[in-house]
């Protein structure tokens, strides 16, 4: 169960450095697509939030501990933060690349949920998986 709770935990941390990522593009993107943009990072940075929330509470549920401070999700996010020098484009890529990677994260979560049995967590894992899988088809799109 060890395995589980420091996999969920470690999402934990990726969506809150996420989330703070996305409302640095959000405040800080420029350019002919502000509007478009603006939007969409506000509605990634939603989505991530309540993810945050439902990990977190999920890993409490089934008696995990989840990290809760700035300190500890640095040291164990995979996430990279925003450098403050990202162009519209690069924001774009970057989110895309960070989608990616939480999959592929996730994908491994998922796996040890159901060595364990533990299908409540699978099936918030499938569910995140899956919008996160739209997310990379339409911000692959949007940059060809």
């Amino acid at each position: 169960m060890e395995k589980l709770y420091q996999a969920l935990d470690k999402q934990v941390a990726n969506f809150s450095v996420f989330f703070t990522k996305l409302h640095h593009f959000h405040w800080y993107v420029t350019g002919p697509n502000f509007y478009p943009l603006h939007a969409k990072f506000e509605e990634f940075y939603d989505e991530v939030n309540e993810l945050y929330d439902a990990f977190a509470e999920r890993l409490l549920m089934i008696g995990g501990h989840p990290t809760s401070n700035l300190k500890g999700y640095l040291a164990q996010t995979s996430i990279k933060e925003a450098s403050g020098t990202e162009k519209p484009e690069d924001m774009i890529s970057h989110i895309l690349e960070d989608f990616k990677l939480l999959r592929k994260e996730l994908q491994e979560t998922l796996d040890i949920a159901q060595e364990l049995g533990d299908e409540v967590t699978a099936d918030l894992l499938i569910s995140t998986m899956s919008s996160f899988d739209k997310h990379i088809w339409m911000l692959t799109f949007t940059l060809k």
